[in-house]
């Protein structure tokens, strides 16, 4: 749908969200599927999924914001590179709780899940670096999509759908002052406050309830209050089709910002013997890079997941990186602490020009260089099907279900079927 100039940006997004979704865009939302249900599977373990799900009362908006954290514990979890942010662990436990609530086809499930990135990634791709620079977009941007994904699963018109996304967006937090202390667990606490507030939203918006349309663009709005330089139009430019397309997996347990690295890393292990060679390795990458990840003396999980300097010692010390790896053990370990010594970061300005579109990095050690432009999981660089499923049998298993509530599982998530919602409550009961 065209956007009419006479219409708020949340009644141009709803419109827009609307629209058709085709077998190959189910296809792609069945993967997000499948990804997420490992990765909240695998956090349920973790002290601060424990927290989440002890005690969880039985309504859909507790389960949203329960299970709304547990896909991003172990930062495994999908992300949009040009909105610098992760849709799944939101949007997917909003539209499981929506749907264990009522009769639901897994088309429909699916369609959700297609509609809810649109609406999160739109508004992410919007809000400039200066939101960035405070403000965690996951959280954010989260509420919005998972209040579209639960607009389109309650069959909303597009109007109330307006009204749901204006009321997610009028709840919209987040901020980055979680990262600077390793001890808090404030970002899961962000996704798990966007998947109950687009929940909250999309049932209130269905009853009647109104929201202020305008949130997006007005003079007191979103924009105004928190995104310094946004570009408030870039929320419905573009060409269509599903920016689902476009979202990265991860396939390794560490912040997005280091997988470029990772992936040179291990292309560097493949020609030269670190090892047994004394000398610095030089990173070079992209300043987000290093703003969130040079942290060359990790204390914690997850400090460890934001070094660079973990990450490359990691992968020459012992190949490709696992969950393991990132554990206060191997922290620890000193063969990894003095291989972490030995690595050095460093800005690229061509990795700058092509960021965000492009996350990429170099990894240099005796005279030998490896450059990865695209991170592993990008469109760019994509994975496929099977290391998806073997990226999820992994995480469930991690997250103690066994080879049995594995296969059940997984086939349920792969192709969305009506007996995913009880499985899920059962799992993360």
């Amino acid at each position: 749908m065209p956007f009419q100039t006479s219409q708020t940006l949340t009644q141009a997004l709803a419109g827009r969200i609307a629209g058709h979704v085709s077998k190959a865009d189910r296809a792609r939302a069945q993967w997000h599927l499948l990804d997420w249900a490992g990765c909240a599977v695998a956090g349920r373990s973790e002290p601060a999924g424990r927290i989440l799900l002890a005690g969880l009362e039985p309504s859909p908006s507790a389960r949203a914001f329960a299970w709304g954290g547990l896909g991003n514990i172990l930062e495994m979890d999908d992300v949009d590179k040009r909105a610098l942010l992760h849709p799944g662990p939101s949007i997917i436990p909003a539209a499981l709780a929506c749907a264990a609530e009522n009769t639901v086809s897994g088309e429909a499930l699916l369609d959700a899940i297609v509609r809810g990135y649109e609406a999160t990634i739109r508004l992410g791709r919007a809000v400039g670096p200066g939101h960035y620079a405070l403000w965690h977009n996951t959280g954010t941007c989260g509420a919005i999509g998972a209040a579209a994904a639960c607009a389109s699963l309650m069959e909303l018109d597009t109007e109330a759908t307006a009204h749901a996304l204006a009321l997610a967006v009028s709840q919209s937090a987040g901020l980055w002052q979680t990262r600077h202390e390793p001890a808090s667990m404030g970002k899961q606490l962000h996704t798990s406050v966007s998947s109950r507030a687009g929940f909250d939203a999309a049932r209130l918006a269905a009853a009647g309830f109104k929201g202020p349309l305008s949130i997006l663009e007005g003079p007191q709005g979103f924009f105004a209050a928190m995104c310094p330089g946004a570009d408030p139009a870039a929320v419905m430019a573009g060409e269509d089709g599903w920016r689902i397309h476009d979202v990265s997996f991860k396939p390794w347990p560490a912040c997005r910002h280091a997988h470029a690295v990772i992936d040179a890393a291990l292309a560097l292990r493949a020609r030269v013997n670190v090892l047994d060679t004394g000398g610095d390795i030089l990173v070079e990458t992209y300043r987000d890079a290093l703003v969130f990840c040079d942290k060359p003396e990790p204390e914690s999980v997850i400090e460890a997941k934001f070094s660079l300097q973990h990450s490359v010692a990691v992968v020459m010390v012992r190949g490709r990186p696992e969950l393991a790896d990132f554990s206060l053990d191997s922290v620890a370990d000193p063969a990894i602490t003095a291989m972490r010594n030995r690595v050095k970061v460093g800005q690229n300005g061509t990795f700058d020009a092509n960021y965000p579109s492009r996350f990429g990095a170099s990894v240099t050690f005796a005279g030998h260089t490896e450059t990865v432009p695209d991170a592993l999981g990008d469109p760019e660089n994509p994975v496929g099907l099977d290391q998806l499923r073997d990226k999820a049998r992994a995480l469930l298993a991690a997250g103690g279900l066994s080879e049995t509530e594995t296969a059940e599982l997984m086939a349920a998530a792969e192709t969305a079927s009506p007996e995913l919602g009880g499985l899920i409550l059962k799992v993360l009961a």
